[in-house]
């Protein structure tokens, strides 16, 4: 009897784990935010296929208006921002919390230069008569865009309580060797950059979008 119990555990060891043991391994917080990115992503899903199908319904033909210049420069400023904190998790890694916190602050300051440059791209849409009480394939545009840096300024909100925590674990030894053994730090290190990832992702496919549709 024991034996065919042995027997049995161990051709069970040799299986794969299922979808609800690597689920049961994932800690909670993380996926939370994984069941929330979702719930984004669908939303923004949902958004653009009303702007597809908003734009098909148009008599107005697409390309009579430039797409702004903002928005491309403002594409290229938040990939580097989505480099620099991908370097922060290597430098946690090396215990180096001062390059740690300068990451994170050079991130910080790409992402405010990316909001500004929405607002400027803004204006620019407002210039060549683009209104929100105009073409509802423009107003599509500003809701899409201001709704994506609404989830960028939270982003930027959680980014800042890590950076002044960062900051002042930095100024001492002791305080540094507490937050670097802190599992809860590596874990919210994680989430900010798999956050700040999508986020890029997807304005890059926005931008995409914009690109084709207006």
């Amino acid at each position: 009897m024991n034996s065919d119990q042995e027997r049995t555990n161990k051709i069970g060891a040799g299986r794969p784990a299922s979808a609800f043991q690597r689920m049961e391994g994932v800690p909670p917080l993380l996926l939370m935010l994984y069941l929330g990115l979702a719930g984004v992503g669908v939303l923004f899903l949902m958004l653009v296929v009303a702007y597809m199908y908003t734009r098909s319904q148009s008599d107005t033909p697409t390309g009579i208006y430039p797409l702004p210049r903002f928005f491309s420069l403002s594409t290229i400023v938040l990939l580097i921002s989505s480099y620099t904190i991908n370097q922060a998790r290597h430098l946690y890694s090396r215990d180096d919390l001062a390059g740690l916190a300068r990451c994170l602050g050079a991130t910080l300051l790409l992402s405010s230069v990316f909001a500004g440059l929405q607002v400027l791209g803004w204006r620019e849409l407002m210039a060549q008569g683009v209104l929100l009480d105009g073409v509802a394939s423009g107003t599509f545009v500003y809701l899409l865009s201001a709704l994506h840096v609404a989830h960028l300024l939270g982003g930027m909100l959680f980014l800042l309580a890590l950076l002044l925590r960062t900051h002042t674990a930095a100024r001492d030894a002791v305080r540094s060797l507490v937050f670097i053994r802190n599992p809860y730090r590596r874990l919210q290190l994680r989430m900010i950059t798999i956050y700040w990832h999508f986020i890029d992702v997807l304005w890059v496919a926005l931008f995409a979008a914009f690109l084709f549709l207006y």
